[in-house]
């Protein structure tokens, strides 16, 4: 009976915890958005070569964030992070129109590998401060999702740097889990 009291009680008051991987090309703003959401302010960082991981409370939701390197050479490591994870935080360059197909292929790959496939997704549109960036309408299309069936995802637009758009992105990304969780279901619709 304390079993199920406590699990109950977790579920409407406590702290949930879910794994999240952050993905995206280099240079993207992963890292930025890391920080920011960790300690709020942002780091001087570097290319991340290897991978970053915090954890990240947010209301009641603790997520337990993989920022993983976008060069090109260390894509192929990213499956290796996909095992038992709930999200997807994709972020993308808005500003970088040359590699938006890039970006479509590693994103195409990354949401069809079958680790993945009940994995809720969120899309950073980042850097859309700067003068000539896409659109978040404009990501969306370059990245395919509205061709998405039967997924859970959300686009945010975003600046890492001021923090704008971050904390609203992990709105739905927490509300999305938590009620994927509270149904015992993944993030395909059916």
């Amino acid at each position: 009976m304390g079993q199920a009291f406590r699990k109950l009680f977790d579920t409407f008051f406590g702290n949930t915890e879910m794994r999240v991987v952050m993905l995206g090309l280099d240079a993207a703003g992963k890292t930025t958005i890391l920080y920011k959401l960790h300690i709020g302010e942002v780091l001087s960082t570097v290319p991340t070569i290897g991978f970053n991981v915090e954890k990240v409370q947010y209301k009641n939701v603790v997520f337990t964030v993989w920022d993983v390197g976008g060069q090109e050479k260390l894509r192929p490591l990213w499956r290796h992070y996909f095992n038992n994870t709930d999200g997807l935080i994709y972020v993308v360059d808005s500003l970088d129109r040359e590699r938006i197909g890039k970006a479509r292929a590693e994103f195409q790959a990354i949401i069809n590998d079958p680790f993945m496939l009940n994995s809720a997704i969120l899309v950073f549109a980042n850097k859309q401060d700067l003068r000539g960036a896409m659109t978040p309408m404009e990501v969306c299309e370059g990245l395919g999702l509205y061709d998405l069936k039967n997924r859970r995802w959300h686009i945010q637009g975003t600046c890492a740097l001021k923090g704008d758009g971050l904390y609203e992105g992990l709105d739905w990304l927490s509300e999305t889990l938590k009620e994927l969780k509270a149904a015992g279901r993944s993030g395909v619709l059916v």
